[in-house]
């Protein structure tokens, strides 16, 4: 073999080792199919919810330009995340509430716009901030906070016509409409209606409940505003009116516990009529959630 072909052939020879070199020392450097993105993959933790409350049939994912649905345990999108900070919200399809980025508004009452629904459904949330770096994947577990709390109000007359009251209907001031569940943020002040029935057996029979679901409370005031109807009109309707403020402090902390607030009525009308308050609201025994009112 001649100088120049010995030459010719150590060059192609140097060339492709050095190529094949290259290859193995690119390969060492990436631990992952996408080198310059970031994958997750997030689990949800169901854990935190009150009795009765069930894991909800499927969840949704928004993070930057991603928002997927996933009805199992874990999600693993094929979207891959550019490196960058981000916010990882996961929330629940629940009745009655529109979810816009980290917002849920509680909509309107059916057919009277004055009040927005009393019984949405069980939101659970989650929302953490998420660092993407390069050539990574993440693991990531979304613990999720229940956000709709049970409120019941259980009141008991008391006097010559509380045997004839017929029906006690009102509403309550002060529900808050919208809550931005990454900051904690209620907002939108608004009512909601309370239907009372009468129970008729056990220790509490004779005493009249209604039982609502709330984001929680907003503003600086809940008050409750009843009118009390009886048989036969007689006495007239006469106007209830007590402030919750108090009692309701705190509302919107453990919601995964159902809350039974108790008050008396003084005394009810004679011929005369009057208007009632209750002043002495009490934490009592409710019972456990009821997941199907």
């Amino acid at each position: 073999m001649n100088t120049r072909k010995r030459k010719y052939t150590t060059t192609i020879l140097a060339t492709a080792l050095l190529f094949s070199l290259g290859g193995c020392v690119k390969d060492e450097l990436h631990d992952t199919p996408h080198p310059d993105t970031g994958k997750v993959t997030v689990t949800v933790d169901w854990s935190d919810r009150g009795e009765g409350v069930d894991i909800p049939a499927e969840w949704t994912v928004t993070m930057g330009g991603y928002t997927g649905t996933e009805t199992g345990a874990t999600h693993s999108p094929d979207y891959l995340f550019n490196p960058g900070s981000y916010t990882l919200a996961v929330y629940n399809p629940a009745d009655d509430i529109m979810v816009s980025g980290t917002t849920a508004a509680v909509v309107q009452e059916a057919g009277n716009g004055a009040y927005i629904s009393n019984t949405p459904g069980w939101l659970l949330t989650s929302v953490q901030e998420v660092a993407i770096e390069a050539d990574t994947d993440y693991s990531l577990t979304a613990v999720m906070r229940q956000q709709v709390r049970q409120l019941t109000l259980m009141i008991e007359p008391t006097g010559d016509a509380a045997e004839r009251i017929e029906s006690i209907v009102g509403t309550l001031s002060g529900a808050a409409g919208t809550l931005d569940f990454a900051t904690g943020t209620y907002g939108t002040p608004s009512e909601v209606e309370l239907h009372f029935t009468k129970i008729t057996d056990g220790d509490d029979a004779g005493k009249w409940t209604a039982t609502v679901r709330l984001l929680g409370i907003a503003g600086n005031l809940q008050r409750l505003t009843a009118t009390l109807t009886y048989t036969d009109g007689n006495p007239q309707p006469t106007a209830l009116e007590s402030d919750l403020t108090t009692a309701l402090d705190g509302f919107n902390d453990g919601k995964t516990a159902p809350l039974t607030l108790g008050g008396t009525i003084a005394e009810t009308p004679g011929e005369a009529g009057f208007t009632g308050e209750i002043t002495d609201w009490e934490t009592v025994d409710g019972g456990g959630v009821d997941a199907e009112m």
